[in-house]
């Protein structure tokens, strides 16, 4: 008897999950629309739902302001009994505005199935708690995995005070990225470069280092896509940066850069002094620095001795490599400087996420063991 009564309640228990797995879904898409756009605060996303009816969505507005909730219930007008399904805990502390989990209990939502909770101490769990308090169903969990993902920038940053980093190499088959002499535009083809600017679109800040500007002369923006806004554009160089010289100071869009302290940034560069033993940038302090200035995630697009810097110093979260086919020998620079290791299990580790082809190259993406 006990197993015929519980067999329609496994039933609803699974349609149920599918069900909410499935809004849960279309809210980590709607929250993925702000990577990029909404620091320092995290890209949420929100889809209000009553008896399957979706009634309102949003996503974080850029600049972090309003939250997601906020745009989802303004859209639906009318979300009592509703079903609130986010990404990330609703905060539930007044800041620029007030809390999330306010505007949920006031807008008369039954239910919040949450995919992820917030580590951040003025959230962490009193978001829930607020609502479990006022009688609102909770659920914490649905597509956590994918949430974690999506907000491991905002996590980073709270947690371990330093962005997410994804490392961005493009190299020939032999792990070159400029031939003899010095001639690297372009090793990998369009697709892949096209890939690329998708890839800065998602971060906050896209990093290289003083050599790289002077030798690619890169803009470092976002092209081809029609984004409205782009990411800062950070230079890790214990050098001065000369202007005329430059196309990065031809753009308006801000540039920043990671200097010794002995180093005077010029007028139109936001300077951030670091410390730099033996001339060379501290990196870890760098990256402090710039969670201090609320960037979550950077896209670091090299060169070689500043990847090897990051791969150092442990702050390389994402490795991306872009491979083509071509050789280009032991005499054309190397993707990456000295790192020093002496033994393999000295050697930074990475384990595979994904490989696939991009036109005619091949990515692979690797995530810290």
């Amino acid at each position: 008897m006990i197993l015929t009564n519980s067999f329609p309640n496994c039933v609803r228990m699974q349609n149920q999950k599918k069900t909410d797995t499935r809004f849960m879904a279309l809210a980590l898409m709607l929250g993925r629309r702000g990577m990029g756009r909404v620091w320092p605060n995290p890209a949420v996303g929100c889809v209000l739902v009553r008896d399957g009816v979706v009634l309102g969505r949003g996503c974080t507005a850029d600049g972090g302001r309003p939250h997601a909730e906020v745009v989802a219930l303004a859209q639906a007008g009318d979300a009592r009994l509703a079903t609130a399904y986010v990404t990330l805990e609703p905060c539930a502390h007044t800041g620029q505005t007030g809390p999330c989990a306010q505007a949920l209990i006031d807008a008369g939502v039954s239910r919040v199935v949450v995919a992820t909770t917030d580590p951040d101490q003025r959230v962490s769990g009193q978001g829930i708690a607020m609502l479990r308090s006022a009688g609102v169903q909770v659920d914490v969990g649905i597509c956590s995995m994918q949430a974690d993902a999506d907000h491991a920038g905002f996590f980073s940053r709270i947690t371990q005070k330093r962005p997410f980093l994804t490392l961005k190499i493009a190299s020939s088959l032999d792990g070159r990225i400029a031939s003899v002499t010095g001639e690297s535009q372009w090793i990998t083809g369009p697709d892949a470069r096209r890939a690329v600017h998708m890839m800065r679109a998602r971060h906050d800040a896209v990093m290289i280092g003083g050599g790289t500007v002077r030798a690619d002369d890169p803009t470092l923006t976002v092209r081809g896509l029609g984004v409205s806004r782009q990411p800062v554009r950070v230079i890790v160089s214990n050098a001065a940066l000369v202007a005329p010289n430059l196309q990065v100071s031809a753009v308006d869009v801000p540039v920043w850069q990671c200097h010794g302290p002995d180093i005077a940034a010029p007028d139109w560069v936001t300077g951030i002094a670091c410390p730099a033993p033996s001339g060379a940038i501290d990196m870890t302090a760098a990256m402090a620095a710039l969670a201090d200035r609320g960037i979550t995630r950077v896209f670091c697009e090299g060169g070689g001795a500043l990847a090897a810097s990051l791969l150092s110093a442990e702050l390389v979260d994402d490795l991306v490599v872009f491979h083509a086919g071509c050789v280009i020998g032991h005499d054309g620079t190397p993707s990456l400087a000295g790192l020093g290791v002496q033994a393999l299990a000295d050697a930074p580790r990475f384990d595979l996420a994904e490989v696939r082809s991009v036109g005619p190259d091949i990515m692979h993406r690797w995530t810290r063991a």
